[in-house]
């Protein structure tokens, strides 16, 4: 998808930040509409292919808003937030954000992961449809995991993680290569929301190790077809 071809949808309540970061975006080709309110920002972002959302709205919590974004779908998020501690940006990820930006923020870097983000939603598109090890089943274009025909409810960011490891099994695959696909590049050195997240699978996944840790390396998806 081309720079000029992006619709962003910008989420912003300080009139100052939303006039910037609409000028930068529109002298860069963009398609830009910009709201002040979550609720506006929830009748509108069906049609952005990218949305930037703040999170200190005055008339909806910020992450309530992603939440019932990221439910409907795909749509790409980038949220700001200026809280800096690991555990808010790590509350606005499960919500569902692509990545989370701390304020205030250069528009350079805005840009920037701009772009991360949006060539791993455009390689996510071309991935196979299809998964299938053994009971374990992925399928990349309803975004859904089955184990034994049972359904497996997984958040954004586990479903990513599975499918990255599951997409190379038997492969071990680093930490930091994780962070930077499914978290974001800028989340160096990785920390220990890989471990909460894998965690989570292990518990959804029931006690085969799909999952398993390789000490001081990182990951690896190891599917036995006769369970």
């Amino acid at each position: 998808m081309a720079v000029e071809r992006w619709r962003v949808l910008v989420v912003e309540g300080d009139p100052h930040a939303q006039r910037g970061i609409t000028h930068s975006l529109r002298r860069q080709g963009c398609e830009v509409v910009a709201v002040d309110k979550g609720g506006k920002a929830l009748e509108m972002y069906e049609h952005a292919d990218l949305v930037l959302l703040d999170l200190e709205l005055p008339d909806l919590h910020g992450l309530d808003v992603c939440a019932a974004i990221r439910a409907a779908g795909d749509t790409p998020i980038i949220a700001f937030t200026c809280r800096s501690s690991e555990w808010d940006q790590v509350l606005v990820l499960e919500a569902g954000a692509d990545d989370c930006l701390l304020k205030p923020y250069d528009l350079r870097e805005l840009t920037a992961r701009i772009g991360a983000v949006m060539r791993r939603s455009v390689r996510q598109v071309h991935s196979p449809d299809v998964m299938e090890w053994g009971p374990l089943r992925i399928d990349m274009k309803l975004r859904q995991v089955t184990l034994r025909g049972e359904r497996v409810e997984c958040t954004r960011k586990e479903f990513d993680l599975l499918c990255l490891l599951a997409s190379q099994p038997g492969a071990v695959v680093s930490r930091r290569r994780l962070m930077s696909q499914v978290w974001g590049d800028h989340w160096s050195p990785p920390s220990r929301t890989i471990d909460t997240h894998v965690a989570s699978l292990r518990r959804k996944l029931g006690p085969d190790e799909w999952i398993t840790t390789i000490r001081g390396v990182g990951l690896c998806f190891q599917p036995a077809l006769t369970r």
